[in-house]
């Protein structure tokens, strides 16, 4: 099992890298597989513009930074968005990033992250309706985190109740990664039956 836990901010002074390390490490002591950290910004995607919809490119992409974004998505089997709360939504970016590719993220896991001065709980809610769009399962478990009571001098500094949720964030993700490789065996059964 792969999760790649992905930093949907690429603005300067962001604190997803630091919720992004901090989910990232205490996932690798829960989740049995490898968890890799996918931070948007080192990727430098160009703006969704292609002619060809990501969803009829099968995976062969004009732009190699989306080539290389493709091939870290495709590599995973779950995910854990880490995701600001920008104007009350999505950060521009991160949807961006999730707009350029389409059967990459078919069908696969998700798990949310969130920070912001609410705690980022509407950029999820938007998220959801999102991800279900390319038939990803968004699991119900989440953590939110205040960026004015979990940031102490511009250190993340979790409460202490964040991480009994992340533990819940990761058993839920990590069965609805099982529940979809079975789903997957019993669709390449059936097609090649």
């Amino acid at each position: 099992m792969r999760i790649g836990v992905v930093i949907g901010s690429v603005r300067e002074g962001r604190k997803g890298v630091q919720v992004g390390a901090w989910i990232a490490g205490l996932a690798r002591q829960s989740i049995a597989g490898e968890v890799e950290i996918l931070d948007l910004k080192a990727f430098d995607l160009p703006v969704y513009h292609d002619a060809v919809l990501p969803s009829a490119a099968h995976k062969v992409y004009s732009d190699p930074r989306v080539t290389r974004w493709s091939e870290a998505v495709d590599g995973c089997d779950g995910f854990i968005f880490v995701t600001a709360e920008y104007n009350h939504g999505i950060p521009g970016a991160f949807k961006n990033a999730f707009d350029l590719l389409g059967p990459e993220w078919l069908r696969k896991p998700v798990a949310f992250v969130s920070y912001g001065a609410d705690s980022g709980v509407r950029a999820v809610e938007q998220w959801r309706p999102v991800v279900a769009a390319l038939q990803m399962f968004g699991v119900r478990a989440q953590v939110s985190a205040s960026t004015f009571a979990e940031f102490t001098d511009g250190k993340f500094t979790p409460n202490d109740r964040r991480k009994a949720q992340a533990e819940t964030l990761f058993t839920q993700l990590t069965r609805a990664v099982r529940a979809v490789e079975l789903l997957r065996e019993d669709d390449a059964r059936r097609t090649s039956e």
